[in-house]
């Protein structure tokens, strides 16, 4: 479960970056949901699901007054908030500081010295190349079942505060999902229930550790890829940048989060659930030279015997099995995702014929 990735590029070509200051990043506000300004929030909700992919929960001052800043605003906007008192997605954020503090504190005792003698690290002296990624990473599964009783050297605590961490954002994953599917014209539990399968959608968590590299031009943390799945809630780190999202022909740096903001992005089921309405982005992360970047992703995702296909009334293909997907997936992650889909498309259309 703690095989440390590594991944050597002999050159990594000069990209076009959009500098942190220049990108607007589409900042949702979900105390503005019960409000007046429902409907326009609504909106920019939809618009970030369908022009970017991507998007970040707004804080709000919650100290009996009342919002300070639009819906979508600069992120640096952000940063000049961290002594106030803020509030935004209903998550408690000390257990949030709770769950990253602990994760931090478990790769440090069992996991960093395992990484930085595997192998892998040391070959990056020699100059040699594989096709894997710079990380130390594990994955817990919530639902159906749980796998963390599993995990190596969890302690009682962790799986504890990562128990009640999951159950606040497991409720923010479903009033989520409701409310793409209110955007897309569907039915509140439409997402859901095409999620189901025999069990209930899959709800698992991919927490990693992106260690400092001695060389970061030669390496990646994480190539580039889109998300198998479906809505992705991300609590990263605060201090150490590398994750980059890609429009437009362009890299988009994601700054690290303040105040505990859930980073969200959508996958590739949704992108079909929705007809190609909402799009599941490229994104990979990058390595640093100075710096260990912590990164908990938390899946919302279909079971493996869930049949995917587009609402009825936004038709796609016909339905195919997620497990099938993810097979595909699996060996072509790395690749233009647009071949997949279509892959998937005529299979689905085959199986109906």
């Amino acid at each position: 479960l703690f095989q440390p990735n590594l991944c050597v590029r002999t050159k990594i070509k000069r990209e076009v970056l959009i500098k942190e200051r220049e990108m607007e990043i589409p900042v949702i506000d979900f105390g503005e949901l019960d409000g007046e300004n429902r409907s326009k929030t609504m909106s920019l909700l939809d618009h970030a699901c369908d022009k970017w992919g991507f998007f970040m929960v707004c804080i709000y001052l919650y100290a009996q007054v009342k919002p300070v800043f639009s819906k979508i605003c600069l992120v640096y906007i952000l940063e000049e908030l961290v002594n106030l008192q803020v509030d935004n997605h209903g998550i408690d954020k000390e257990l949030m500081e709770k769950v990253k503090k602990m994760i931090n504190s478990h790769y440090e005792e069992h996991l960093k010295e395992k990484f930085y003698q595997s192998e892998m690290v040391k070959a990056l002296s020699e100059g040699k190349t594989s096709d894997a990624d710079w990380e130390s990473s594990f994955f817990i599964s919530h639902k159906p079942t749980s796998n963390i009783c599993e995990i190596p050297n969890i302690s009682e605590e962790l799986s504890k505060t990562m128990d009640e961490y999951v159950c606040q954002l497991h409720k923010f994953a479903e009033r989520l999902s409701k409310l793409m599917c209110e955007n897309l014209g569907l039915d509140q539990e439409d997402i859901m229930n095409a999620f189901s399968g025999s069990k209930g959608p899959a709800f698992g968590t991919k927490v990693a550790k992106y260690p400092e590299c001695p060389r970061p031009e030669l390496m990646r943390g994480l190539r580039e890829h889109t998300d198998a799945g479906g809505i992705i809630l991300l609590l990263q780190d605060d201090q150490v940048p590398g994750l980059e999202f890609f429009k437009d022909g362009k890299w988009f740096p994601i700054p690290p989060s303040k105040n505990n903001t859930i980073f969200v992005n959508t996958g590739d089921q949704l992108e079909i659930l929705s007809n190609g309405r909402y799009k599941s982005v490229v994104h990979r992360v990058m390595t640093v030279k100075h710096g260990s970047r912590l990164s908990i992703a938390t899946f919302y995702n279909p079971a493996g015997d869930a049949i995917i296909s587009p609402a009825p009334k936004l038709l796609y293909p016909s339905g195919y099995r997620f497990q099938d997907y993810l097979k595909l997936y699996s060996t072509t992650k790395f690749g233009d995702k647009g071949p997949r889909l279509e892959t998937m498309k005529k299979m689905g259309n085959a199986d109906s014929a």
